[in-house]
């Protein structure tokens, strides 16, 4: 049976020849968003863990768009500690307030998320990237964590 786009990218992006409805896919992404929620909270388990290094900085971009400028004590804290860790893990692909915009907006517009992507997204509007033809799934921030250490996404989320 022909495989469906999303099948095909799955399975060229996990290195298979083909991938079916239930299929574990262990896939390496292009790119790996986040915004100032969900990088702040994603920086605090990689810390906690006491990871020194991400798998691949490059694929990561990290879009300060939610609650900058800081409305309060807290949000200063969270952006503060989005800052904190580009700067540690050398993430080159960052946008901080006024550079950006929404994200899911941002990133095809400027050409960093291109049709044929896996797309890994930390915010639960990252699907609207399948509308550039990626396959882009919304994640939380344990599994945004794991990727950035890993550089992997691991997926049976495939159904017919």
């Amino acid at each position: 049976m022909p495989m469906t786009m999303s099948e095909k990218l799955l399975a060229r992006k996990s290195g298979k020849a083909s991938a079916a409805p239930g299929d574990l896919v262990t896939a390496k992404p292009d790119v790996i968003m986040s915004n100032d929620i969900t990088t702040a909270m994603s920086a605090i388990i990689v810390k906690e863990h006491g990871m020194e290094r991400l798998a691949a900085p490059e694929t990561l971009y990290v879009v300060m768009s939610h609650f900058v400028p800081a409305k309060d004590i807290a949000s200063a804290r969270m952006a503060k500690t989005c800052r904190e860790f580009v700067q540690q893990f050398g993430v080159t692909h960052y946008f901080e307030a006024g550079q950006g915009g929404i994200e899911h907006a941002l990133l095809p517009d400027e050409g960093y998320v291109v049709p044929g992507d896996l797309v890994l997204g930390a915010d639960s509007h990252s699907c609207t990237y399948g509308g550039v033809n990626t396959f882009a799934v919304g994640i939380g921030s344990t599994d945004l964590a794991a990727a950035w250490v890993t550089g992997q996404f691991q997926s049976r989320s495939l159904s017919s």
